[in-house]
């Protein structure tokens, strides 16, 4: 078995991290209802319920035994309020496994919603939850990080690497002018030219780019203009191919 290999028709991926099983996700995006309706006028019914219950449901069936967040889990970029935060507290109240969560560009203050669910109230009930840089963290031979900034030597240092951030996705047409946006996989090779001045001693280091666990999050089309969230993509992912959710292989996902 490959050291990361995505969960058949899920947007979440088993990593084998030597001593544990870890289900990674990425850009879960907790509350996101609630900015919709604030910033857009879009009314949406929560999922919170949905998302707590679908990562429950995968930690079962995969028997993980640490949960990864690849960054953004909560949805605000500044200080959480509201059904966000209750959504996060819950969460995290719910899970009988540890969690890291790498820090993304909309955790601005994840900690204090760890250290509160951690409270008085609920003593001993909060499994360990570790928060780490956007720069990421290697645990055994995986790097995780989010994306919105370059991952930490160290990270780049692993077999393969996992990010987030990008929620790529592709625009398929039919032969009668239809069309449809799909989430999916990248997966590639580390690119030499973009991280040469970052790794001392190249090693031959594969890529993961998550598609976003919520499924109301937008993304990059990357097969259609390839403007790239991340600072190091396209030029940093090598042999980049494109898969879809349910592991159908798509090839480059600049020719798709």
């Amino acid at each position: 078995m490959a050291l990361v290999e995505p969960v058949p028709e899920e947007p979440a991926a088993i990593a084998d991290l030597g001593e544990e099983r870890a289900l990674v996700l990425a850009d879960f995006h907790a509350g996101i209802e609630q900015a919709l309706r604030y910033e857009h006028g879009v009314e949406v019914a929560s999922r919170a319920e949905h998302r707590r219950e679908h990562v429950h449901r995968l930690v079962g069936e995969t028997g993980a035994e640490r949960l990864v967040v690849l960054g953004d889990f909560m949805h605000s970029i500044g200080g959480p309020s509201g059904a966000e935060r209750g959504e996060i507290e819950v969460f995290l109240e719910s899970l009988s496994i540890p969690t890291t969560i790498v820090k993304g560009n909309h955790d601005g203050d994840i900690e204090s919603i760890v250290e509160n669910a951690r409270s008085p109230r609920t003593p001993g009930e909060i499994s360990e939850v570790v928060v780490t840089p956007g720069s990421g963290a290697r645990i055994g031979d995986v790097g995780f990080c989010h994306g919105h900034s370059w991952p930490a030597p160290e990270v780049l240092g692993a077999r393969v690497v996992c990010v987030g951030h990008e929620h790529p996705r592709v625009r398929l047409t039919d032969e009668v002018g239809g069309s449809r946006s799909e989430r999916v996989w990248l997966r590639g090779q580390l690119g030499r030219k973009a991280f040469a001045d970052r790794i001392e001693g190249w090693t031959d280091t594969g890529l993961i780019v998550f598609p976003a666990f919520n499924e109301l999050m937008g993304g990059t089309w990357v097969n259609v203009g390839n403007e790239f969230l991340c600072p190091f993509l396209p030029k940093g992912l090598d042999e980049g191919e494109a898969y879809l959710l349910d592991g159908t292989r798509l090839g480059p996902y600049a020719a798709i």
